[in-house]
């Protein structure tokens, strides 16, 4: 899967954490950026990386600079 079509689900993670701290008597920073971390967490090991090119391995080490892209 690619973070744009788990872009959604991430929102609303984010959301739901705001509203869950909005409503609460007592604040907690903590909390907060633990929750908040927790989501992006989940979001970004959904992303993918697209090699397109650059790297050589001839017989040895891989050398050269790679291109991709996050996806």
């Amino acid at each position: 899967m690619s973070l744009a079509t788990e872009k959604a689900a991430a929102k609303t993670a984010v959301k739901q954490i705001l509203e869950d701290m909005l409503t609460r008597e007592e604040t907690s920073t903590e909390e907060f950026a633990n929750r908040l971390i927790d989501a992006m967490e989940v979001w970004l090991k959904k992303a993918t990386i697209k090699y397109t090119s650059g790297l050589i391995a001839p017989n040895g080490a891989v050398t050269g600079t790679f291109n991709g892209q996050l996806e």
